[in-house]
């Protein structure tokens, strides 16, 4: 299927309201996802007419559509901009999509369902064409999409929703990339049947790049940090963020939407390796508390004790008791 492409030359840097309402129709007419769009307006000029831009990219938009079988491919290169898809603008969406939205240069903001992320390059966003949403970008952004009819993916069982971006530096999301870049090059050498099987492995791929942001798996590799991290005394909600490429905020909402707290959690499974070696091993109460993160001694004993209602040394002599009781019962029998 041919392309649509468009580009727009904006000699002053700035697009006027009547070239945003012609973009908005051009938007809507390639891409099938109507947005009210602003761009930013020039500060009175003077002498009367603005000077030309120093960045002359930062004049230029381009939006262009490509096939792969029936998923578009949607390239958009711009100046500063921002977008709102409203109640009207949803209304007038062709059909259900989901879109992946990965961002090549520059950086923007995107809202939806109340939450807000920052995308930067590499970032890929999954969010649904039938529910509001708005995007700021502050600076030149280079963006590719990938629209799919919510029923393809339904039909391939692939059930998702919107939320998190994955970040760059998860391998899934960069294999994705990688292979949109790829496949954005041969694309127009393609035959018949590779386009079906390059659209094939598009859905797989990019299905599973998104799963590995959902809670579940980000709670799952989370939990993973957690357990071989458990000896560092200094281990903060900053760190385990980062390492797993998400945002404090998004780290305690994995906790929160189960229930728990991050600190909750940490505790609890340093509890737990304290007791497990407690009764399997011999080290000092005081090694112990250096072994999996507590300040000291003391700091255990208040910890466990507020867990199990006796201090660590109690609970070892407790499970001394009940295991010499259980060899005993046997000869005791005889």
């Amino acid at each position: 299927m041919p392309e649509e492409t468009d580009t727009r030359p904006w000699g002053d840097g700035f697009v006027r309201p009547s070239e945003a309402a012609d973009w908005e129709h051009l938007l809507s007419a390639v891409t099938d996802l109507p947005w009210s769009l602003r761009f930013p307006s020039p500060s009175p000029p003077s002498p009367p007419s603005p000077s030309p831009p120093s960045d002359p990219d930062r004049g230029r938009a381009v939006v262009r559509r490509r096939w792969i079988d029936d998923i578009a491919l949607v390239d958009w290169e711009s100046g500063p901009f921002s977008g709102v898809r409203g109640a009207r603008q949803i209304a007038e969406t062709g059909d259900d999509y989901l879109i992946v939205s990965v961002m090549g240069a520059g950086s923007a903001v995107f809202r939806q369902d109340g939450h807000d992320w920052l995308l930067r390059p590499g970032d890929a966003l999954f969010w649904e064409s039938r529910r509001p949403a708005r995007v700021t970008a502050r600076e030149p952004v280079v963006a590719r999409s990938v629209m799919v009819r919510r029923r393809l993916l339904e039909d391939a069982g692939c059930w998702m929703g919107g939320g998190e971006p994955a970040r760059g530096p998860v391998p899934e999301t960069q294999l994705l990339r990688s292979y949109l870049d790829s496949l954005g090059a041969s694309l127009p050498r393609l035959s018949g049947a590779a386009v079906v099987a390059a659209r094939n492995a598009l859905l797989e791929l990019g299905w599973g790049a998104l799963q590995s942001a959902s809670p579940p798996a980000r709670r799952v590799a989370v939990e993973r940090y957690l357990e071989s991290h458990l000896g560092r005394r200094d281990l903060s909600a900053e760190q385990v963020a980062a390492a797993n490429s998400i945002s404090v905020r998004t780290l305690t909402r994995l906790f929160h939407d189960a229930g728990d707290t991050f600190t909750g959690v940490l505790r609890a499974k340093r509890i737990a390796r304290v007791r497990e070696e407690l009764l399997t091993g011999d080290a000092t109460v005081a090694a112990l508390a250096r072994r999996w993160g507590f300040v000291d001694s003391s700091h255990l004993n208040r910890r466990f004790r507020a867990v199990h209602g006796m201090s660590p040394q109690e609970y070892r002599d407790k499970g001394a008791r009940t295991r010499e009781a259980s060899l005993a019962e046997p000869s005791e029998r005889a």
